[in-house]
């Protein structure tokens, strides 16, 4: 079988080229495209989030071999989550390449988060399939780089950091509030804003809302380090 010229494009991205080159159609293909002849991505996807998970966990305990898993729990949890699995994708423009019916079509599935996760973890499972884990990982690592590497700062999580002080204190935990959102929807930046009863806020703007709640909550956080 032979790929289109726009999925040899996002091999190049992707930086697999595919022996079987059936697998990377199948991963990209949406169950809205699915007939008796078109197998959809729905059972890749499945496997994919295995092979997944099993390099995050991996790479997390080789990354910190003191961690406990409470500390390793919440940053597996933000590796593999639907949203960073669609910033994935998005990274490497798979919406272009996803084969998607006409409701779909309309309704701006290239754009949708959900379609967007599921499509990079059908991907990873078709790469597995087609050259194997070690494959498969060299690939999770590569996309996923940088979000390995923040994780661990990102996900000592100021969010519970902030919950335990106001515990501490007698208060209920922060609210996380939606205060503003711009930009297109592929694209869209959040500000959020996290408040304590006894008055104390901050706000914060991210890409995702769970970058802007961190980011609210660390910045509280500091405020109030600097008012004891």
């Amino acid at each position: 079988m032979k790929l289109s010229s726009e999925l040899r494009a996002f091999e190049e991205r992707l930086g697999h080229r595919f022996a079987r080159p059936e697998l990377l159609n199948r991963a990209v293909t949406h169950s809205s495209m699915s007939s008796p002849n078109r197998d959809d991505n729905q059972r890749l996807e499945f496997l994919g989030d295995r092979v997944l998970g099993l390099v995050m966990a991996e790479a997390l305990l080789a990354s910190d071999p003191g961690a406990t898993e409470g500390q390793l729990a919440p940053r597996y949890n933000a590796l593999v989550r639907k949203e960073t699995c669609a910033d994935v994708a998005r990274d490497i423009d798979i919406g272009t390449v996803l084969r998607l019916g006409r409701s779909e079509m309309l309704s701006g599935g290239r754009r949708k988060q959900a379609l967007l996760g599921d499509a990079i973890e059908a991907v990873i499972a078709a790469v597995y399939l087609d050259a194997g884990f070690e494959a498969a990982k060299a690939l999770i690592l590569r996309l996923w780089g940088r979000r390995v590497r923040e994780v661990e700062e990102d996900a000592r999580d100021a969010k519970t950091a902030l919950q335990e002080w106001a515990q501490a204190r007698g208060l209920p935990p922060p609210a996380y509030t939606e205060t503003a959102r711009k930009g297109p929807d592929h694209a869209p930046v959040f500000t959020i804003t996290a408040r304590l009863e006894n008055g104390a806020e901050q706000s914060a703007t991210a890409g995702s809302k769970r970058q802007a709640e961190q980011a609210a909550a660390k910045a509280l956080l500091t405020e109030l380090e600097k008012s004891q």
